[in-house]
């Protein structure tokens, strides 16, 4: 059986692992970015300087080989999925017995006037890297504009060449849509002490023309005019699905896929950023353009290619970033606005880039999730306690046991617990587990390892 996978990110590159893991398919994957896979969340570690392109690439160059996965860099321009066939941009035709759509996103843009001037992109393709590259030389000003994960990372990439960068965010305070305000007014201090610009409140108007198709400045909402030579456009990202339209592939926002990530289309499936979930688990979204998301539903698809038919079941939600020199780490339900039925506690370190924060349903005492800046917790510890619905009193007197770094870093569990108790008038102490032994034995309890 001939396998063709459109799209070498890691939603594609994991399906065709472990298609290749789980039988002898012919496997051919194809991508118009680059020949190889390589880690796109890394882009910003090499215009830092802290790595070479090559050192995002996980596997050696033989690998593929080896393990008998074609790589062909080209575009495909349509499909027919009556016929099984699709069609690449210099005219060349291929066949398929199974076709993966993982072809990912694309930066939005809200057709602002001079959003296609040479010197205006985003960060998600290999060629944005290259042209942030290309435009730093003798840069004198960049501007950011949305205050999501991406904006934060194309900012921090300027400012660490020096680059003074102006941040416009539209919201009130930065990622205030996913954030509570006590972390969401933590990252924007922090963005302003490391020199930022940041103007909270401040939407993109227009992009100006030097006259030679270049741009040379922005207007925002606010009237101001902002002198620059580069425009980040990072306000979120859509599926890359262009190609589709004419096919006779259902698409919503992306590709709509049921819980087996087949399409409409007889033999193809979808999956990662491109792929939108007809019937999404409870407190999950139809699209979710996240790393570990991608991953799974290769990991799932390839079990069904292969003849081992599985749902995609993603549980529990989590996510991880960096907002400059502050960790943070979600897992759970953690809203922006607590509605009536949950509760909440947050201890805010001193220095004001610390934070812990859990939240539990208030009729069953159940901790339901846990939001962290600054401070690492152990991924299957905070997991397993939301899973298995335990009441926020045991949580809190065990809570030393999810820290990542107990043997290295000082712990602000005994503070929080403290504050707690303040809140609640509760009297819980911390239940420390000293032996080694002991503590190994109850991490495995708690993870079924």
């Amino acid at each position: 059986m001939h396998i063709v996978i459109i799209g070498n990110g890691i939603a594609g590159i994991t399906a065709a692992r472990h298609i290749r893991k789980n039988s002898d398919h012919k496997i051919l994957v194809i991508s118009d970015e680059g020949a190889e896979f390589f880690s796109r969340t890394a882009l910003m570690y090499v215009y830092m300087g802290h790595m070479r392109l090559q050192d995002t690439r996980p596997y050696e160059t033989d690998f593929w080989a080896k393990n008998k996965i074609d790589l062909l860099q080209a575009r495909v321009a349509s499909i027919d999925t009556s016929a099984h066939e699709l069609y690449l941009n210099d005219g060349k035709k291929i066949g398929y017995d199974r076709l993966v759509l993982a072809t990912g996103s694309r930066s939005n843009k809200f057709g602002w006037p001079g959003q296609d001037l040479d010197g205006v992109h985003g960060l998600y393709h290999l060629s944005d890297l290259e042209a942030m590259q290309r435009h730093s030389v003798g840069l004198r000003r960049a501007v950011v504009v949305g205050g999501g994960l991406i904006g934060i990372e194309m900012a921090e990439m300027f400012h660490s060449k020096h680059i003074p960068v102006t941040f416009l965010v539209r919201e009130q305070a930065f990622w205030d849509l996913v954030l509570p305000p006590e972390e969401a007014d933590m990252v924007g201090r922090h963005i302003t002490e490391h020199g930022i610009d940041l103007r909270l409140g401040t939407e993109l108007s227009a992009i100006s023309d030097d006259g030679s198709g270049r741009c040379n400045g922005v207007v925002t909402n606010q009237g101001d005019a902002i002198a620059c030579g580069f425009v980040g456009l990072t306000v979120g990202v859509s599926p890359n699905i262009a190609f589709l339209k004419g096919s006779n592939i259902e698409v919503g926002r992306g590709i709509l896929v049921n819980e087996f990530l087949e399409t409409s289309a007889s033999d193809v499936y979808a999956i990662g950023d491109c792929a939108e979930l007809r019937q999404p688990m409870l407190g999950r979204r139809p699209i979710e353009a996240v790393w570990y998301t991608g991953r799974m539903m290769g990991e799932t698809v390839a079990q069904t290619i292969c003849e081992n038919k599985q749902a995609y079941q993603p549980q529990l939600w989590f996510n991880s970033a960096k907002f400059l020199d502050i960790e943070y780490q979600v897992y759970g339900h953690v809203p922006p606005v607590i509605p009536a039925h949950l509760d909440t506690f947050i201890w805010l370190g001193p220095d004001g880039k610390k934070s812990i924060r859990l939240v539990w349903e208030r009729q069953t005492g159940a901790v339901v999730g846990f939001n962290l800046m600054g401070v690492r917790y152990r991924h299957e510890v905070c997991e397993r306690w939301i899973l298995t619905k335990t009441p926020i009193t045991e949580v809190v007197e065990n809570l030393s046991l999810a820290n990542f770094d107990p043997e290295f870093y000082r712990q602000y569990e005994p503070d929080f617990l403290n504050g707690f108790n303040q809140k609640t008038g509760l009297r819980l102490s911390t239940k420390q587990l000293r032996n080694s032994t002991l503590v190994g034995r109850f991490l495995r309890a708690v993870t079924n390892r």
